[in-house]
């Protein structure tokens, strides 16, 4: 069988050109362009009769994305590529999983409807399932979820000596309590109320007790970073002065990350499913095996 074709559209040339040299796969040399009306272009430069494709594309700002996305997909079929699979590092559109008020769209749900009418199959990273056990819930087309905690774990163990991890919040624990444990350090999670998309009132629980630990914040989405930044305020009252910030996603919304770094962490690290100056753990490993089971 052939090595699949990877495509990569606009923004993630990076992550497709390192997962095809993983694959041993070929890259589908792809034309973008944009109208001035701002209308895209989409050429294929390679024949795609009877390939299987392999689209990547991370879905932070989901919206300039997706129908690029659903372009590609669908001409691909239409120029008789045998399937069609989507590895989107980070995938959006997770956070509305219920109808919490009268009216409300349930956008996870609409999403995932329409990715699984262009695609045969979804790969991607540290979903936010949240109320969803899996996204075999809603999505209509084989997906795997893969798990960025080991590879985050080593990077602790290799760059911070004397580590205490510390949780978002209490649906955390598990997560952080697992990287935690292959890093051989202790955990807390912090307490929180949300207010708000950006209100948050944080308790942090027995960091008197760690003084000569540095404090590792870890999170699987840094979107606002008030969560961080009120736990960073916390941390510098108990003289902890060096903490460090994890994030499995950089989405990084309008102004979090120069309000995080102007709270004053020693780094902050994010891995790679988001291109971004904080990205030092590459995912691209996690990807290999899953592609070629699917594709």
């Amino acid at each position: 069988m052939r090595a699949p074709l990877i495509v990569a559209l606009p923004g993630n040339k990076g992550l497709a050109a390192d997962l095809a040299t993983r694959l041993d796969g070929e890259l589908a040399p792809t034309t973008f362009h944009r109208f001035p009306d701002g209308e895209r272009y989409i050429r294929f430069d390679t024949p795609l009769a009877g390939r299987s494709l392999v689209l990547v594309c991370t879905f932070d700002r989901p919206d300039e994305k997706f129908l690029t996305l659903a372009f590609v997909a669908d001409s691909a079929r239409d120029l008789g590529a045998r399937r069609v699979g989507l590895v989107a590092p980070y995938l959006a559109y997770m956070r509305q999983d219920k109808s919490f008020k009268p009216g409300e769209a349930v956008t996870s749900v609409l999403f995932a409807r329409l990715l699984s009418r262009s695609l045969d199959w979804l790969v991607t990273i540290d979903p936010h399932l949240h109320r969803l056990g899996a996204l075999d819930a809603i999505y209509e087309i084989p997906t795997q979820s893969l798990h960025a905690a080991p590879l985050i774990a080593r990077w602790i163990v290799k760059q911070i000596p004397r580590p205490l991890l510390i949780g978002p919040d209490v649906e955390s624990e598990q997560w952080v309590g697992a990287i935690a444990a292959e890093c051989g350090a202790p955990h807390i999670v912090l307490e929180k109320v949300r207010h708000g998309d950006r209100a948050v009132e944080i308790s942090v629980p027995d960091i008197g007790r760690w003084p000569n630990r540095t404090p590792v914040l870890i999170d699987d989405i840094i979107s606002s970073g008030h969560t961080m930044i009120e736990a960073l305020s916390q941390f510098k009252q108990s003289g902890m002065t060096q903490a460090i910030c994890v994030g499995v996603h950089a989405v990084f919304g309008n102004g979090a990350y120069d309000a995080l770094r102007a709270a004053g962490p020693a780094r902050i690290v994010t891995t790679d499913t988001i291109p971004h100056e904080t990205n030092d753990i590459d995912v691209t490993a996690l990807l290999v095996e899953p592609v070629l089971s699917l594709s």
